[in-house]
């Protein structure tokens, strides 16, 4: 977890999607803290007390580079949310499990049971769901690719209907 006793302030940018506003947020470095739905702007909100403490945001504009990666993306271009540089704060396994999503290949899912046992916890599938749930980082850090063991589509934060647009968006029919 970051250092929950220093206020921490942040950029905030809008950037329009085919599935909505997308809220970008940011540090001084250009890099992401968070994304998310600006109809989700309070889970996000709670998410960045969550992980940093003391949230303070001011707007601001992404980096020219993270804004194009996400448009190349929405157009199609899949492979650019790699280009996007991302940090979170989270607990060591909450770290674990976001840094496992990425490795999720475009237009496949996974269970959150494989995840699990891929991460050498077998029986965490309960845990991954939590930590998958708590990722403040939509999108770019891909949570949307994790479903149900039936091969269901199960909780996205940003609604059900973006995780089926976006899953079908890189070629997955659920």
């Amino acid at each position: 977890m970051a250092d929950r006793k220093t206020a921490h302030t942040f950029n905030l940018d809008r950037l329009k999607t085919p599935i909505g506003t997308a809220l970008l947020v940011t540090d001084d470095d250009g890099v992401l803290r968070a994304l998310d739905w600006d109809d989700y702007e309070a889970r996000m909100l709670d998410l960045l007390r969550l992980h940093y403490g003391a949230v303070t945001l001011r707007d601001g504009r992404a980096p020219a580079a993270m804004r194009e990666a996400l448009g190349d993306y929405f157009q199609g271009d899949l492979d650019r949310l790699a280009d996007v540089e991302w940090r979170v704060a989270g607990t060591p396994f909450q770290q674990k499990v976001w840094h496992a999503l990425p490795k999720i290949a475009p237009g496949t899912t996974m269970s959150y049971g494989a995840l699990a046992a891929k991460l050498k916890v077998p029986n965490a599938m309960r845990a991954v769901g939590h930590a998958n749930g708590s990722n403040p980082i939509s999108v770019v850090v891909p949570c949307h690719r994790l479903i149900g063991a039936n091969g269901s589509l199960v909780k996205y934060g940003g609604g059900l209907e973006r995780k089926r647009w976006l899953l079908r968006h890189e070629g997955v029919e659920i």
